[in-house]
């Protein structure tokens, strides 16, 4: 079984980070989200060489979505332990600065759908099955109202 731990703080540098995702808010507050297999997802994946967090963010946003990001911020992270290690998911807010035409993503050859919902319900569209997942979504709702 996988165990999740939301934590809102610097993380260490002995964790390894496997991905970073982030909660991209438009200017009327809505998050965006993507609709793969008819589940939806926040967006992001694995830093490539020397990446930033925010470098990471910025091109997986461009790939799977055709959307520019700004005021990229962290967050926190998500310790993962899967039984036989553990490891980060580093999580990311951002403001959307440009929505272009939704295209085909070049590392999976997908479209995905995309959807802007109302930040009170992005929880609900999630669906996390953990308390760590809510916790954190919580988190950007109260950071990203906080930046306004």
């Amino acid at each position: 079984m996988i165990n999740y731990t939301w934590h809102k703080g610097v993380m260490p540098d002995a964790l390894t980070v496997r991905q970073v995702y982030g909660i991209a808010f438009a200017e009327d507050g809505r998050i965006f989200l993507r609709i793969d297999g008819g589940r939806y997802k926040l967006t992001g994946g694995r830093p490539e060489g020397a990446e930033t967090f925010e470098e990471t963010l910025r091109r997986e946003y461009l790939e799977e979505a055709n959307i520019e990001l700004e005021d990229i911020r962290y967050l926190g992270y998500l310790e993962v332990e899967d039984g036989t290690e553990t490891y980060a998911q580093v999580r990311m807010i951002a403001r959307i600065k440009k929505i272009h035409e939704n295209h085909i993503d070049p590392d999976t050859g997908r479209m995905y759908g995309r959807v802007l919902v109302d930040a009170d319900d992005v929880k609900e569209y999630l669906d996390y099955p953990d308390e760590a997942g809510n916790q954190m979504m919580d988190d950007a709702v109260r950071m990203a109202k906080e930046q306004e």
